[in-house]
């Protein structure tokens, strides 16, 4: 015992003087990491909870017999690209009915019923099966494509099993994520992956704030849902990237939290109701940030305002930066339209603005988006007496408008300002991609009608130490903010 017990000591002995003297050489000696989260042992416990709540969904519809091919559901606009590849490949001759294969999940024991509007655009019959091959004939409630989410009800005299939407704020990228679906009609299909990345812009729409997830998802997921492993739904599953295809790993989800209240909407009246601003806007990025006097390249740049819209009865204009709306803070320019179109109409609201150098407070009343949102090009008054002016160092020569330039670059009789019309290749101009054509409506936020008072205000920019001078450009109608940064010389 009396060996062992010196043994032991001695072991104690070494490591003790072993860290004594790593500490002297500058060497840390630090407690284990903390062990990474396991994954689980299995996702059948979740699964087992939900799956009865999962149903894949088949339409009909009257096709034409003379049409050659099968016609693809109608997609919400910018998802073409993603959907080509599923409703493209293998087209095969015109059966009597069209089928559409996709899946959705029930959210109230009595038979409310949520998938994409892609999957049930222009059916004449749409049917919900169930796991245990239960059918029932759907009522379509309503549509909203611009998220692309539809609700529907089903008859029940039961109460059918339901699931749950999670907070998807929680969500962080590297969270287990499980998809349920109906993958090529196959049926009930688990998979399961983790969160690739929150907050993806996919150009599917102005709201896009898409879950990018890794779990398999393909042709006939659509409108199922991702859990969480609470078993709580964090995404509705709508689009996938293929170039192939196939499954490569890359999906997309739509979040609960900005599918819940259009689902509400869609319950409460058979459309959404969002609040509208009336405005068009474009990223502050940072050179507009310093020709603006912004400390920071953030917010939402206003580059026109529709007439008539409650931001122009407010009085916001064009080159003003949305800061604040509603009391939340306004990061990213795409986050803007989000939080208005979750905001009541008939509310009213500060929208804190940056103007001209100073934090300025506007009250809003938002109004209802209007079928068609147009807008409008804003008239402008003034002569020009210098017929052209070259800006060298910006790279851009400017011209009075006449009927020759109109015609020349088919401008519309209204349009008024100044025309670019020369681009020095690889200077500012060209940089910002700027081209003959473009009309020149503003300089530093005021008003120009010919070369020459282009030529004042951009020499005044750069008398008061600016780096770069911010443009209105008008491009056929469309209307965005520019930042020329004036060269080293």
């Amino acid at each position: 015992m009396g060996s062992m017990s010196r043994m032991a000591w001695s072991v104690r002995s070494v490591r003790h003087l072993a860290g004594v003297l790593l500490v002297a050489v500058g060497i840390t000696v630090s407690a284990a990491a903390p062990r990474a989260a396991q994954a689980p042992e299995t996702f059948a416990d979740v699964v087992d909870q939900v799956a009865p709540a999962v149903v894949y969904i088949t339409t009909a519809r009257t096709v034409d017999p003379e049409q050659r091919g099968f016609p693809a559901p109608q997609t919400p606009e910018g998802f073409e690209e993603f959907f080509r590849d599923f409703f493209e490949r293998g087209q095969r001759p015109v059966p009597r009915p069209g089928n559409a294969v996709g899946a959705g999940f029930v959210i109230t024991p009595d038979g409310y019923v949520v998938t994409n509007n892609h999957v049930i655009a222009d059916a004449d019959e749409i049917t919900v099966v169930f796991s245990d091959e239960s059918r029932y004939e759907a009522e379509l409630i309503g549509t909203d494509p611009k998220t692309d989410i539809a609700l529907l009800k089903i008859p029940s005299d039961r109460p059918l099993p339901i699931v749950r939407f999670a907070n998807s704020d929680r969500v962080r990228v590297g969270d287990w994520v499980i998809a349920i679906g109906n993958p090529y009609g196959l049926g009930h299909s688990v998979t399961a992956g983790i969160v690739s990345a929150i907050g993806r812009d996919i150009n599917a729409g102005p709201y896009d704030d898409f879950f990018q997830i890794d779990a398999p998802i393909n042709r006939g997921n659509s409108g199922g849902p991702s859990f969480n492993l609470d078993g709580e739904v964090i995404g509705i599953n709508t689009a996938i990237f293929s170039p192939s295809g196939g499954n490569v790993g890359i999906g997309f989800t739509i979040p609960a939290n900005l599918a819940v209240p259009v689902i509400d909407s869609l319950k409460r009246s058979g459309h959404v109701e969002r609040g509208w601003l009336g405005v068009r806007i474009q990223t502050v990025t940072d050179e507009i940030a310093e020709s603006l006097g912004l400390e920071d390249a953030e917010g939402a740049l206003v580059a026109s305002v529709t007439p008539g819209g409650p931001a122009e009865t407010a009085e916001i204009e064009p080159g003003d930066v949305i800061l604040e709306f509603d009391g939340k803070g306004i990061d990213r320019m795409r986050g803007l339209p989000r939080i208005v179109a979750e905001t009541p109409v008939g509310k009213a609201v500060e929208v804190m603005v940056w103007r001209r150098g100073e934090r300025v407070p506007v009250e809003v009343v938002l109004g209802e988006p209007p079928d068609e949102e147009e807008i409008a090009a804003l008239s402008q008054e003034g002569a020009d007496t210098l017929p052209t002016a070259s800006l060298d160092d910006l790279g851009f020569t400017v011209a009075r408008l006449d009927d020759d330039l109109r015609a020349r670059f088919e401008l519309e009789p209204d349009v008024e300002g100044v025309v670019i019309v020369d681009v020095v290749e690889g200077g500012p101009a060209s940089e910002e991609s700027l081209r003959p054509g473009d009309v020149i409506r503003e300089v530093s936020q005021e008003e120009v009608a010919s070369p020459a008072e282009v030529i004042a205000k951009v020499e005044h920019a750069r008398e008061v130490d600016k780096r770069s001078v911010l443009l209105l450009v008008d491009r056929a109608g469309d209307l965005r903010f520019v930042a020329l940064r004036f060269g080293s010389g």
